[in-house]
């Protein structure tokens, strides 16, 4: 009864008195009398020999069944037709093996059993060929043989419902009765059944089994087959049995449909009574003076935002026109939504907002050196930039560019530079950006508008002097949106950011106090404009002791405690370092060396966990092959012979030796031949180099023939890296005189410099990278421009040391150097 009770209020659930009444009915059921008169009224020994078919395509038709037919333009209409001028109208419906929806015109596409059909009312319109009738189903059939192919379709029949006249009902109860009791389960859940139950009752009785087998089965929903597998089923205790099946399948389909219902019926009923609470609560607080509607609460606390700032005149007089604004909207409008956004930035913004900066030399030192090993050169500037800013009160409107190699630390020392002075610190990449609305805003007439990643990074900080990071400035693009290199301008000039103008806002605001920290691989790429704006401090790679030194300090510890590995399960020496420095990790920075060292603890934890190895697993140079396979790199042992010198060039990746090679392949007919992916400027410096040795040779004790009667093949090896450059000049000319003077050169050392068709050898860039190239593979004498002594001087001690330097002004004075004992 609890059941019946909660259901009392849907209007599409049967009410329990209806539901009662066809209980009591199916429970008063009782075997009926036979009635005399059954043969006569099922009209069995009237039904025709022969039939014309209408095919069916969704679910097969049982007798006792009504069903509306409607027939419009298809050669079903000859069909009824047939039918109607047939005598007693009848007709089959059979269920064809097409689809649903799928017109039949054969007879091998039926079914073999169906159900006599006989029209009841019709209703004809010729003009559109159109039949409406109503047919009820009298017994059902099997096709013996096919008169007709179609259409229509006309075929010779058997009736099989005579069987059913003489039952043994006694044996049939059981069957009968389990039957009506799923019926009447079925009842208390779906209300569609009871009008089927009501139709059903008043034409026939539950006390006819064959009837009752059949309605139950055309109520159901099981697939079209497993009906027709009913239809096809003459035996009546074996059909009933195949029904209860059926019944009790949608037994429980009805069962989990109505437990699904009352989940989401409860569902909706607990959120409608929660909001129904809570708009009453809102207006018991409202007439109490407790709370507030939602534009009060949210003037309020605009309102109160605004007591706590430093506002200039410009924008407080926006944020009051704003409020003035949002005092009159309905706060169901779409302009309510915007100006409400608008006015939260407006307000959330740290406007006059301050963080004390802390200009501790001793403690920025300490901070630095725990956070960095080597770059003592970067360290030092960064503490002279701080030194200046205490003597002024204020480090604010500085921009600092930091150039170097991948993973040298560009933008760890950004956020110790932050850790030192006490701001807080924002990155955010401005590589691949290529709308100038990602730096100054959207304006507010588009959907989805805000402000650009500078005002981000101030709301994000709640300071207006944070440390701000522009991460890969070197890769800014630009397209058809703007050029965000060019919107970098105003934010990186300190003469006009004080004034900056984004455009969500339409409010000036002061970016002066800012500290901006841009890093970089490489200067070519950044535009001149913007790089005279910055001060820029050069990041070279670091040497192997260097990251010996940084892998012990940071790199292993780290490792460590992201593997989960104690110090007492794994050691790693020095040398086990040096060794994964040299032969699997030879970049500029420490990334790759990280990454290796996290491999060898992995490996260790497998180990430890799978092997129950012995604890601490010590990693020595022997075993860095087991943990990481054979090595990348192969000692780089400087190439000699005629014709051969080696160099020193600068890439994005820090420095590396250069071998240059040139020879005479033969032949009468005098050219220079280029190899080795060289770019056009270091194509332009091989030219060079051999229009000022063919033209130099006798001064330098050289036989012109060679190179001025055969072609010249001039070669740098590893052909797949792009190389370009003017650093190569005189390496290619030394290369070209070696091979003039059939002598190879009498050193081992290596050179960089650029020279002219004059001899003149002018200056070059990367002369650190360079240096470390040279002591990587155990090169100490060189030769470089004199206009270069300076940026060697400025080199560390540590890494000069050991190196004897020859500077050069003229190409001869390389000439002597070279092959002069």
């Amino acid at each position: 009864m609890a059941d019946d009770e909660q259901n009392n209020d849907d209007p599409n659930f049967p009410s329990a008195a209806t539901v009662e009444a066809i209980q009591n009915t199916l429970e008063t059921i009782v075997e009926p009398e036979p009635k005399p008169d059954a043969v006569a009224v099922r009209t069995e020994d009237l039904l025709p020999g022969e039939l014309v078919i209408y095919p069916l395509g969704g679910r097969p038709f049982f007798p006792g069944m009504l069903t509306p037919i409607q027939v419009e333009g298809s050669p079903y209409y000859d069909t009824i037709k047939y039918a109607l001028n047939s005598p007693g109208k009848m007709f089959g419906i059979v269920l064809s093996h097409a689809e649903d929806g799928d017109e039949v015109f054969e007879a091998a596409k039926l079914y073999r059993f169906g159900a006599v059909a006989r029209i009841m009312e019709a209703a004809i319109n010729d003009e559109d060929k159109q039949i409406k009738l109503l047919a009820e189903g009298l017994s059902r059939f099997e096709i013996v043989s096919i008169v007709h192919a179609g259409p229509p379709i006309v075929v010779r029949v058997i009736h099989h419902d005579k069987l059913s006249l003489n039952l043994d009902l006694d044996a049939l109860k059981p069957y009968t009765m389990a039957v009506i009791s799923s019926l009447k389960e079925i009842l208390k859940f779906d209300s569609l059944y009871q009008e089927q139950v009501k139709m059903f009752l008043s034409r026939h009785n539950f006390g006819e089994p064959d009837r009752l087998a059949d309605f139950v089965a055309s109520m159901t929903s099981s697939k079209r087959e497993e009906l027709q597998e009913v239809l096809e089923t003459l035996n009546i205790r074996e059909r009933l049995e195949k029904v209860l099946a059926l019944l009790k399948k949608e037994l429980e389909m009805v069962k989990m449909q109505d437990k699904i219902s009352r989940q989401v019926e409860e569902g909706i009923s607990k959120n409608q009574r929660q909001f129904f609470l809570r708009e009453q609560l809102k207006e018991i607080q409202k007439e109490l003076g407790i709370t507030k509607d939602d534009r009060t609460a949210d003037m309020e606390r605009f309102r109160d935002r605004v007591k706590k700032l430093a506002l200039a005149d410009e924008p407080k007089k926006r944020i009051e026109e704003e409020l003035d604004k949002l005092s009159i909207l309905e706060t169901g409008s779409s302009e309510y939504g915007l100006t409400r956004n608008y006015v939260d930035w407006l307000t959330i913004l740290p406007w006059g907002v301050h963080t004390k900066d802390k200009l501790d030399i001793a403690r920025a030192r300490q901070i630095l050196n725990k956070d960095h090993d080597a770059l003592m050169d970067v360290k030092e500037r960064i503490l002279e930039f701080m030194a200046v800013g205490k003597l002024k009160g204020e480090i604010g409107g500085s921009i600092i560019l930091l150039v170097g190699p991948p993973g040298v630390g560009k933008t760890s020392i950004g956020r110790s530079v932050a850790r030192a002075v006490g701001r807080k610190f924002f990155r955010f990449s401005v590589g691949g950006m290529r709308d100038e609305a990602e730096i100054k805003g959207h304006r507010r007439t588009y959907v989805g508008a805000m402000p650009g990643k500078v005002i981000q990074a101030l709301r994000r900080t709640e300071a207006a002097n944070p440390i701000i990071m522009l991460d890969e400035v070197d890769k800014i693009g630009a397209s058809y949106h703007g050029d965000p290199a060019s919107a970098l301008l105003e934010v990186l000039d300190p003469e006009q950011n004080s004034e900056f103008l984004d455009h969500y806002l339409d409010v000036r605001f002061d970016l002066s106090k800012i500290l901006f920290i841009c890093t970089a691989n490489q200067l070519d790429t950044i535009p001149q404009p913007l790089m005279d704006r910055m001060e820029i401090i050069r990041l070279s790679g670091y040497i192997t002791e260097e990251k010996i030194k940084i892998a012990r300090n940071h790199l292993i510890p780290k490792q460590y405690e992201k593997n989960g590995i104690a110090y007492t399960q794994l050691r790693i020496s020095n040398e086990a370092i040096r060794v994964i420095v040299d032969g699997y990790a030879r970049e500029a920075g420490v990334r790759r060396l990280e990454q290796k060292i996290a491999a060898i603890v992995r490996k260790a934890a497998v180990k430890i966990l799978e092997e129950n190895a012995a604890t601490p697993i010590r990693v020595g140079k022997e075993q860095i092959e087991t943990f990481l396979g054979k090595p990348n790199f192969r000692d780089e042992l400087p190439i000699s012979g005629i014709g051969v010198v080696t160099g020193l060039a600068w890439t994005a990746m820090g420095g590396a030796t250069l071998d240059v090679e040139a020879i005479t392949p033969g032949g009468e007919k005098p050219g220079l031949m280029l190899t080795g992916a060289l770019g056009d400027v270091m194509k332009e410096s091989a030219h060079i180099a051999l229009s000022y040795i063919t033209s130099n040779c006798i001064q330098l004790g050289a036989d012109s023939k060679i190179l001025t009667h055969h072609p010249v093949h001039l070669h740098v090896p590893e052909g797949a890296t792009p190389k370009d450059g003017p650093s190569a000049g005189i390496t290619m000319a030394t290369a070209l005189l070696s091979l003039a003077k059939n002598q190879p050169i009498s050193r081992c050392l290596a050179m960089t410099g650029e020279i002219t068709l004059t001899g003149q050898v002018l200056a070059v860039g990367g002369i650190r990278e360079k240096v470390i190239a040279a002591r990587r593979v155990g090169i100490r004498e060189l030769i470089m421009p004199e206009a270069c002594r300076k940026q060697f001087e400025e080199v560390p001690e540590h890494i000069r040391e050991g190196f004897t330097v020859h500077y050069v002004q003229k190409y001869p004075q390389v000439a002597r150097l070279v092959f002069e004992s």
